[in-house]
């Protein structure tokens, strides 16, 4: 099975002409992902798990399928790795609540990541999944799989503002307009 370029969603704003798709439903795997993602010319790298992702600045996305065969899941799953201070926990879950309420991907909830020094940050992790199982429309599983990426990036950009994080003088990002 092939991606019709043509069926990848343009979220530039001009519609672009709809394929007529594969007649059916199909079971997505590895491989296709794969060429939806050099389609999307997006750099990818397979793990140690043998999950697919594909690495950001400020965040990996992973593309796994888990389960047994007729209830397997496909899931976009983004780690961002920018750390954050346990102490605004309540107001990052504040933030990321609201996400949750007015936007239906990435659902996003915090992870508390320890270091190396047994100090501590709050992480974010943000997901989508789909049931592919018993096979879904390569149209379907296509713009999703965009859609669900877009919005990851998405997300990360109205954390940042939202929380007030900007790039400080040496290029990393800080907590905010206090820190020197």
């Amino acid at each position: 099975m092939t991606i019709d370029p043509s069926s990848i969603p343009n979220f530039g704003g001009q519609p672009q002409p709809q394929s007529a798709g594969q007649a059916g439903p199909v079971v997505p795997d590895q491989d296709l992902v794969k060429q939806l993602l050099d389609q999307m010319e997006l750099k990818y790298v397979i793990d140690d798990e043998g999950d697919l992702a594909a690495p950001w600045e400020e965040f990996r996305t992973y593309f796994m399928f888990r389960g047994e065969k007729e209830q397997q899941v496909f899931s976009v799953r983004t780690f961002y790795d920018r750390p954050l201070d346990v102490e605004e926990r309540t107001r990052i879950l504040e933030k990321i609540d609201d996400w949750n309420r007015r936007t239906l991907w990435p659902k996003v909830y915090t992870h508390l990541h320890e270091d190396e020094e047994g100090g501590a940050s709050v992480r974010l992790i943000g997901e989508a999944q789909m049931l592919i199982g018993m096979g879904v429309a390569l149209d379907h599983f296509v713009s999703s799989t965009v859609s669900w990426v877009q919005a990851s990036m998405e997300f990360d950009n109205w954390f940042a503002t939202e929380m007030g994080l900007k790039p400080s003088e040496d290029g990393q990002e800080g907590a905010g307009p206090d820190e020197a």
